[in-house]
């Protein structure tokens, strides 16, 4: 069907590139680009042989002239952002130019402060209208499917939904003290912010890990989660009918936590930059650099993962409550594509996003999220292509 320039190799992009491969129908050809192009090569040697055409190239994506050069060079039809969330206005400037469709899995957020918002995004709605491009933001998981499975109950369950709790759980262990399961920085900075929930349609801010509630996650057990900010309660809570309130709840082990701690005692997540033997270094930064690389951790880590939502709502004049959730597993993961089910729940979305797109069924000018379109074929492809979805019409709701 088509061509796609995937931007990034990290641990994501590895398995968005693994699933671009297997649906070699629609993805005929892709071109992996990033600023190491060895890595782009191995992943490259290790699929060569199938039906989609692979090329690598190496890209710095913060220099937009040399994303359009690269885009007018190889002519996809869609550009795959899966590269840092710092680098995704560049990217969009770069789709602009050359009228090409445009999707990430993570919104975009300034280097040198800890805020990610869509504003800066939604920013380029009329200029990608008059272009006649997609832009599809935050299609990973969590955001991504959450969207989705929150579109798919407004159109089959609810006529509104007043409350929506988005509970991400991993149940993995890669045997490390301390590890994080995608980019350190990043996921660093978005625990040790202060957390906020959507509710009567403005945000209630909350300390760090201040609200804490225990869960029973099917096929995981009895975890502890807390309530973070995350993104897509931005949109959600714009796109959704009389939404009243919305949460996020992720899981974190004791371990993780107490080692978080220690590091932000002893300044160690600071993304201010301190002199350090005449250099200008960012203490989180270098901390990314001594911590384990995220895609290293598929072969050590067993377990499950659980994300989903809890919609409760009124459908025919009754109160009704449903629970949508995909359940993964870190080993089967790694036997499939070599990643831990972290990468693997946002790369498969992102490929089927992409297809959405390129095949016409998600294509509209300007900039949307995922929860702004038909949600069905999206929901029969996740069954399709690796991450079958559960439903429970009775969950225990969370205080």
């Amino acid at each position: 069907m088509g061509k796609a320039l995937i931007i990034g190799c990290g641990g994501v992009a590895s398995v968005v590139i693994h699933k671009c491969c297997q649906n070699s129908e629609v993805f005929e050809e892709i071109c992996i680009a990033s600023r190491t192009k060895e890595k782009c090569d191995n992943l490259k040697k290790k699929l060569d042989g199938g039906k989609t055409k692979i090329s690598t190239a190496k890209l710095d994506a913060n220099k937009v002239e040399d994303i359009i050069a690269l885009i007018q060079n190889f002519q996809p039809d869609i550009v795959i952002n899966v590269a840092l969330p710092y680098q995704d206005l560049t990217i969009m400037d770069a789709c602009l130019a050359t009228k090409t469709d445009y999707m990430d899995t993570a919104n975009y957020e300034p280097e040198d402060t800890a805020k990610f918002e869509y504003s800066w995004q939604w920013a380029y709605r009329d200029r990608f209208e008059k272009a006649g491009i997609t832009a599809l933001l935050g299609c990973g998981f969590d955001p991504g499917v959450t969207g989705v499975f929150s579109a798919y109950a407004m159109k089959h369950h609810f006529d509104e939904i007043h409350y929506i709790d988005i509970l991400d759980c991993n149940g993995g262990d890669h045997g490390y003290p301390f590890a994080t399961n995608f980019n350190p920085e990043i996921n660093i900075r978005e625990v040790s912010a202060k957390g906020s929930y959507w509710e009567d349609g403005k945000w209630v801010e909350t300390e760090p890990m201040e609200i804490k509630r225990s869960y029973y996650f099917d096929g995981v057990g009895e975890k502890e989660m807390y309530l973070l900010h995350h993104e897509e309660l931005e949109s959600l809570g714009m796109n959704i009918k009389g939404i009243k309130r919305i949460r996020f709840f992720m899981t974190f082990g004791q371990s993780y936590l107490t080692h978080l701690k220690c590091l932000e005692n002893v300044g160690m997540t600071s993304i201010e930059p301190i002199e350090f033997e005449g250099k200008q270094i960012v203490p989180l930064q270098f901390l990314k650099a001594v911590l384990p690389d995220p895609a290293s951790l598929g072969s050590r880590t067993k377990g499950k993962t659980n994300i989903g939502c809890i919609f409760q709502g009124i459908k025919d004049g009754k109160e009704k409550t449903y629970y949508l959730y995909n359940i993964c597993d870190h080993e089967e993961c790694y036997k499939e594509v070599g990643s831990q089910a972290v990468s693997y729940t946002t790369g498969v979305p992102a490929m089927i996003a992409a297809m959405l797109v390129m095949s016409g069924k998600w294509k509209r000018p300007g900039v949307y999220n995922v929860e702004e379109f038909d949600p069905d074929p999206f929901m029969e492809a996740l069954n399709r292509w690796g991450l079958p979805w559960k439903e429970n019409f009775h969950p225990i709701l969370v205080p």
